[in-house]
């Protein structure tokens, strides 16, 4: 950390009883020192049960999320993302604002050397609509797995 950056507060969530936040905006994202700094290597988090809602019909909304990031000098504390991530709930957002809005707020507040989202859209009205956002080109020697979620078949 350099002497013009602020030193982060400590975490709010970690080790104590959290409520779940109103909406995404009032969601508070803790971040905790690497313990492994200067190493590259990933770190994947898979919500196979996001909702949200559309913002057209109020109707609920399905996803299965997976974040891959390759961390900086801190990563995200779990109990936070999950609080973050669930806030969406009653949050009318289309797809892609939810995918890419959550995807660049980690990346924006974290600053990983490199992250990715992809937000696998379970149907409404017979069409599944996934959305992919990077930050931009993974770093040469980081292996990335597959993000493992199988296509939409429907019932066949």
């Amino acid at each position: 950390m350099s002497d013009s950056t602020p030193p982060r507060p400590a975490p709010l969530h970690l080790g104590q009883s959290s409520a779940l936040p109103a909406s995404p905006e009032a969601a508070v994202l803790d971040y905790v020192p690497n313990p492994r700094a200067g190493e590259l290597y990933l770190v994947r988090f898979a919500a196979p049960e996001f909702t949200s809602l559309c913002p057209v019909t109020g109707q609920p909304d399905f996803a299965h999320l997976v974040i891959d990031y390759a961390p900086g000098e801190t990563i995200v504390e779990s109990k936070s993302l999950k609080l973050f991530l669930a806030s969406f709930r009653n949050h009318a957002g289309f797809h892609e604002d939810c995918t890419v809005g959550i995807g660049r707020r980690l990346f924006d507040e974290m600053r990983p050397t490199w992250l990715r989202i992809g937000g696998y859209w379970y149907p409404r009205g017979g069409i599944p609509i996934d959305v992919f956002w990077q930050s931009g080109a993974p770093p040469a020697s980081l292996w990335l797995p597959d993000q493992s979620v199988a296509p939409y078949r429907g019932r066949g």
